[in-house]
């Protein structure tokens, strides 16, 4: 046991000082918690939501044990239940600040205050930052308005309410071909829109989009969404030819990649110019105790990366408790 607080799960104790707080319960926060709790630390995950981007994802093909592919919500779960066995507490908050406290017995701080939206305050020797990232927007007029009438991030969530409508989803990589295939599955009507001439996504991915039959637009980007109380119509510019279209539609999916959510610990000085966590190849960021994994770091934006991620954060944060431990000792 490495915890050095003389508590265990069993305790429940709200007041203790847990070994790691893990921000994020994606892919990355889950397999953290695993290994963390599997080396006999102790660890909470803070978390807004189960799953991150994979609990709206339809349909996961690439993740290894699963030849028939498995859905996004299934593999959360699963996780989720996995964590719970180990009695990991996931605590369903949102993480606002983190605030340092000095250590006398090692260079930097020994002590973090996790303050979370709820008002609760949570304090640990170590934070594994696995938040995420979040759809990235258009940010073109009409977007913010129809957001949640018509305009929708998540073709899982809200594909079924345009079932025999007509839509666009916008983007060119895996998530926009995987989502527009299942918005036609489901029977919707779908026309892709992409501002490049060729698509980012995996060749498998391009050859159904092709057997399909799904429309597509390349060259294109969208200037305006339109309408009175709901998505009307969107605006479209050809980037070759400058020429503009009017295209009548009931909604808009935008799959055009992701933003880290880092807001909260900008101040660390921590990220790039882009928002992600730099670490190095051990998941440590330059703040002692402090480590990262899963989409925020800038990585292959990939289920199975970002568990690695997590299981090396979490070996990270044992050792550096071990060797923290050890200081101590010879203090």
């Amino acid at each position: 046991m490495f915890s050095l607080t003389g508590f265990t799960k069993s305790g429940k104790d709200e007041n203790r000082i847990r070994d790691v707080i893990i921000i994020g319960a994606g892919p990355a926060g889950y397999t953290a918690a695993i290994y963390a709790a599997r080396y006999g630390l102790d660890v909470d995950i803070i978390s807004k939501d189960l799953g991150g981007q994979i609990a709206i994802t339809d349909l996961i093909e690439n993740y290894p044990g699963f030849p028939d592919g498995i859905s996004g919500q299934e593999l959360a779960t699963r996780m989720y239940e996995q964590v719970k066995k180990l009695n990991v507490d996931v605590i369903f908050d949102e993480v606002i600040k983190i605030e340092p406290t000095e250590c006398p017995y090692y260079e930097g701080p020994c002590q973090f205050k996790i303050i979370t939206k709820n008002g609760k305050e949570y304090r640990t020797r170590t934070v594994i930052i696995a938040a995420g990232a979040e759809p990235r927007k258009l940010h073109v007029p009409g977007e913010k308005e129809f957001t949640g009438r018509g305009v929708s991030y998540c073709a899982t969530c809200d594909g079924p309410l345009f079932v025999g409508k007509e839509v666009i989803v916008v983007g060119g990589g895996n998530t926009a071909l995987q989502e527009a295939l299942f918005l036609k599955k489901i029977g919707v009507k779908v026309t892709l829109v992409h501002r490049r001439d060729q698509f980012r996504a995996d060749k498998i991915l391009q050859d159904r989009l092709k057997e399909s039959g799904i429309p597509v637009i390349l060259g294109t980007v969208v200037t305006e969404i339109r309408g009175k109380d709901k998505v009307e119509s969107v605006v479209l510019k050809n980037l070759r030819t400058s020429e503009v279209v009017e295209k009548k539609v009931d909604g808009v999916f935008i799959f055009i990649g992701y933003e880290p959510k880092t807001d909260f610990i900008k101040h660390f000085g921590i990220t790039d110019e882009h928002g992600y966590v730099v670490v190095d190849r051990m998941m440590r960021t330059k703040i002692p105790g402090i480590f990262a994994a899963g989409d925020i770091t800038n990585g292959v934006k990939q289920a199975i990366v970002a568990a690695g991620e997590g299981a090396v954060a979490a070996t990270s944060v044992k050792e550096f408790i071990e060797e923290w431990q050890n200081n101590i000792i010879m203090q």
